[in-house]
């Protein structure tokens, strides 16, 4: 997710009481009570505890959280399916929170679409049908609505079954179903509520892949709740994670898994196979040297000499990557009178993104000394990683070494 992209949705002070006497329950929360102790004085249900955060446009924000947490609290009040007690939800700068019920109804039907844990599809209606639902709600003639059903079905993958009955699916394809039916109204936010909770966990994940390359073509800004650290880590662009009704940390899968914000994050996340997750961004280290194209082998050399190196990474001005270039061969060419690099230039060891998972580094770091050039997204190098600081940052992240070392030896 580009950091310049603008904030979509800012939830501020968000508070949600469920009970008919919520002014006490929210006096109890200013002065620190807990949900429980809240519940056990007044009988009121505090459903979110002064939430505050941003979406970013066309990201994917995963709010997580064991049952009760208040996610599903949450994403319901940022349409008002829930109606807040206190706090602001501007969405494109606008606060939805003293609106009417019409303005509502409006920036419902313009702004969002919601895809549940249960497909809720009429079994009587065909698919095709069943997607157009929302555009018949908002009085779409028959033709257009048909059209944009059939695009829809085809965004996930169902163009052949329009004519089908739910029956007729199986729960991933229904499921789908429910996605193509928030899509067709072409929304500018996907609340998903638990949506893939109920499908088995290979479906499961297919849908998780599907979803994530679906936004990838779309770029829709998602709000996605589960209570699955591992589909959290999957889909989430960005994390937050709750409990009893207040949110914990707010962060991207690599700063909760290095930097957990309380006890409660740092036990939640102890399982986790940082391996799998850590990316080549987290261990990476500043090339302390580079040669450029256009230097000769004496220059390389004298590089490498100050820097205590025998390797350095070949870039262009603008800093994009050619290959490296190593002390035998630039010596070989002084020898030779050669006055320029670039019949020395190796691949060396592949080049990585910033997001390459760590565990993908250990097999090609194993098979030389030569440190793996981390580049962007346009070819331009951000930094190396070697063997030292692929250990280093993993016992950073889990406190012990052993089983790393043993890994990657």
């Amino acid at each position: 997710m580009p950091a310049e992209q603008s904030v979509k949705i800012a939830v501020r002070g968000l508070t949600k009481v469920f009970g008919d006497s919520p002014e006490h329950a929210q006096a109890l929360l200013r002065q620190g009570a807990t949900k429980q102790a809240i519940f056990e004085k007044t009988g009121q249900a505090v459903g979110v505890a002064d939430a505050s955060f941003d979406v970013h446009e066309g990201e994917i924000l995963v709010v997580m959280g064991l049952s009760g947490s208040g996610k599903s609290s949450l994403i319901r009040c940022l349409n008002r399916l829930n109606e807040p007690t206190s706090g602001e939800i501007l969405i494109d700068g606008q606060d939805i929170v003293g609106l009417n019920r019409h303005a509502l109804l409006e920036v419902r039907r313009r702004k969002f679409g919601m895809v549940f844990q249960h497909f809720a599809l009429f079994p009587h209606r065909t698919i095709r049908e069943n997607v157009e639902y929302g555009l018949e709600i908002q009085g779409m003639a028959p033709a257009e609505r048909a059209e944009k059903a059939l695009t829809a079905l085809k965004q996930v993958g169902l163009e052949g079954w329009a004519d089908a009955t739910p029956g007729q699916l199986s729960g991933g394809m229904q499921q789908r179903v429910g996605l193509a039916r928030a899509l067709a109204v072409d929304p500018d936010v996907l609340l998903m509520d638990e949506a893939f909770s109920a499908l088995d966990p290979l479906i499961r994940r297919d849908m998780q892949q599907e979803l994530v390359a679906l936004q990838s073509r779309l770029q829709k800004t998602i709000v996605f709740i589960t209570h699955d650290l591992d589909e959290a880590l999957f889909l989430g662009n960005r994390i937050i994670l709750m409990k009893d009704a207040r949110i914990e940390q707010v962060g991207t899968a690599e700063e909760i898994l290095a930097n957990p914000a309380t006890a409660y994050v740092e036990r939640f996340v102890a399982e986790v196979d940082k391996t799998k997750l850590l990316t080549a961004s987290a261990v990476m280290r500043r090339a302390r040297s580079v040669a450029f194209v256009t230097d000769g082998p004496r220059t390389v050399l004298r590089k490498m000499e100050d820097e205590d190196l025998n390797c350095l990474c070949v870039v262009e001005s603008d800093f994009r990557l050619r290959g490296i270039v190593c002390d035998d061969a630039a010596l070989a060419a002084v020898q030779r009178g050669e006055t320029s690099i670039q019949g020395i230039i190796a691949p060396g060891v592949p080049a990585v993104s910033l997001d390459t998972p760590i565990r993908d580094l250990f097999g090609p770091l194993a098979q030389t000394t030569m440190p793996a050039p981390v580049v962007d997204e346009d070819g331009k190098l951000k930094g190396v990683v070697v063997r030292a600081s692929l250990l280093q940052g993993l016992a950073e992240s889990t406190g012990d070494t052993g089983e790393i070392q043993e890994e990657a030896a």
